[in-house]
């Protein structure tokens, strides 16, 4: 089972940047972080996701790297981060990493040595074309910031490729030797300890790039683009064994499959975009239909396959495949400014302001991603309600320093705020006066603690991310009531998505005949017939170890 550590695994990511900075000049480092791991530790986390940390210009949160090999000189060096994995391995935690290899920087030396000679061995490395190509102004990533997806570079003498912004040259993944440099890359820092790598764009990677000069000669893309999948996971088995990827992947219900693989031979896991829009939904209507809808339409995948939950993260909350309606639903509900949405399609806050701080529906709102099945992603700062500051840009806006005390910079660092990598949270309601770990820590019934508590639940409950989930009928449409069984255990876990008192009846008594109480935040604690009405206040929640299953 060692192999398949990630399927009961509890994820924490992790901007080096904006974390803990040990050395006071305003940015987070590896130092900072390597000595917070008590806090990562205490929360249960048992894997943590580091956005990239590579040398970069950081024009885009470090997603545009210059050089895969180096750490940024302002996060530390080489060796400040072999002894953060070391001490992370040291208590239990594994690390994976970003691998942003759908593009590079266009300060990159490839790309530098491609602009700079048509016959060098690097032109090949990108893709270029002599005439814009048609259809150069569609299929932008990034309306209102991005124009195009080709550019003119003055001189290469020719427009190059580029699915994001103009400083993040695409890769010519048709190119052997690109894929290459991709498994040495890979190689180098599964030796520095990494457990694995958050993929990247991976449905970009997997495109049929326009006008490469090598796609048409690699038949095995052109049979089936997965293939790339499948080729990056066996070099990573041969490498480590237990080393995971884990694909950025917001396609379509009916292409998911193809990303695991029907043997279970491409990724190893893929985050659930899809069930975190429709939990969003639901959050909006109070009403926990859209979930159970979503996960009936949920695909099977191989038993060594599996989701990652989560309820937001690094990005903006990406909206898009909802209806135009549903999607206008959760922005009346959540995003009445609209300075606070992106792209016309997404939300750039984080989840606390979002619920108006509540922390009653926060608690549940976490507890039901602890409780989906998959493995939760929790984004840094999440744990104790942290707010955002939405005169950053874009998605700039979730991505403030930690607030471990109060004061101006939170504890992050004592350099002083103007001077901060990223401006703090400002509004009162969510500034480091109001929301830091210090004050948290204090009060048993904080959010922090709520969390903590959660997150023990899920990690003494393998089944959810090992079993098999099925959904419960409940007599009231707020009410998610979720049945999780392996192995012969169970845990039933009810969660009321409405802002009322419920009460509910599971038709469960055939199977089991007591349930016995393991976090009620009613403060149930008494076993009770399996058959019995079960109360929820609003907002409510409730966690319990069903008997073994009649045989």
């Amino acid at each position: 089972m060692l192999d398949l550590w990630y399927k009961n695994a509890v994820v924490y990511c992790v901007d080096v940047e904006t974390f803990m900075d040990a050395d006071g000049d305003g940015c987070g480092d590896f130092q900072g972080l390597a000595d917070r791991l008590d806090h990562i530790e205490a929360l249960g986390a048992t894997c943590i996701w580091l956005l990239p940390f590579y040398a970069s210009p950081n024009r885009d949160n470090g997603y545009d790297v210059s050089d895969f090999y180096q750490v940024d000189p302002r996060l530390g060096t080489l060796g400040d981060f072999v002894r953060f994995t070391r001490e992370a391995n040291g208590r239990g935690i594994r690390v994976i990493v970003d691998l942003v290899v759908n593009h590079t920087s266009t300060d990159h030396p490839w790309f530098q040595k491609a602009r700079a000679d048509p016959s060098s061995p690097f032109r090949d490395f990108y893709l270029w074309s002599e005439e814009k190509p048609e259809g150069a102004d569609e299929g932008v990533v990034f309306p209102g910031v991005q124009d195009t997806t080709w550019t003119w570079d003055e001189q290469a003498g020719a427009y190059y490729f580029h699915r994001f912004y103009a400083h993040q040259a695409d890769l010519n993944l048709a190119n052997p030797a690109v894929r290459e440099e991709i498994e040495k890359i890979m190689g180098f820092w599964l030796e520095l300890g990494v457990s694995g790598f958050r993929l990247d764009a991976v449905p970009f990677m997997i495109e049929d790039r326009p006008r490469s000069p090598l796609r048409s000669a690699d038949p095995d893309a052109q049979a089936d683009p997965h293939a790339f999948l499948t080729y990056l996971r066996r070099f990573l088995s041969w490498r480590k064994a237990e080393a995971i990827l884990l694909a950025e992947a917001n396609v379509p219900m009916e292409t998911i499959p193809a990303y695991f693989g029907e043997d279970g031979e491409r990724m190893t896991m893929v985050f659930d975009f899809l069930l975190d829009q429709a939990t969003f939904l639901a959050l909006a209507r109070e009403d926990a239909r859209p979930v159970a809808e979503l996960m009936r339409k949920r695909p099977p995948i191989h038993e060594v396959g599996q989701w990652a939950t989560f309820l937001r993260n690094h990005d903006e909350l990406d909206l898009g495949r909802l209806s135009e309606a549903e999607r206008e639903e959760v922005f009346a509900a959540f995003a009445p400014d609209p300075s606070m949405r992106l792209y016309d399609r997404g939300i750039r806050r984080r989840l606390a302001p979002m619920l108006g701080g509540d922390g009653r529906r926060l608690a549940m709102a976490y507890s039901l991603m602890l409780a989906l099945p998959g493995t939760p992603v929790f984004w840094y700062g999440e744990e104790i309600g942290m707010g955002d500051n939405l005169d950053l840009p874009e998605r700039s806006a979730v991505r403030t320093p930690f607030q471990w005390t109060d004061g101006p910079t939170g504890g992050f660092s004592t350099a002083r705020p103007e001077d901060l990598a990223r401006a703090m949270v400002t509004d009162p309601d969510f500034a480091p006066d109001a929301v830091n770990v210090a004050r948290q820590t204090e009060n048993a019934d904080s959010l922090l603690e709520r969390i903590r508590r959660l997150v023990r639940a899920r990690r003494a409950a393998p089944e959810i991310g090992w079993g098999r989930t099925d959904i419960l009928e409940t007599s009231d449409p707020g009410v998610l009531a979720l049945r999780a069984s392996w192995r012969g255990a169970t845990m039933v876990t009810l969660h009321n998505l409405a802002s009322r008192h419920v009460t509910v009846a599971l038709d469960i008594a055939d199977e089991h005949d007591v349930l016995r109480p393991v976090l009620c935040d009613s403060g149930g604690r008494l076993p009770q017939a399996a058959d019995d009405p079960i109360a929820l206040p609003p907002h409510g929640y409730a966690w319990f170890r069903a008997d073994e299953e009649r045989r």
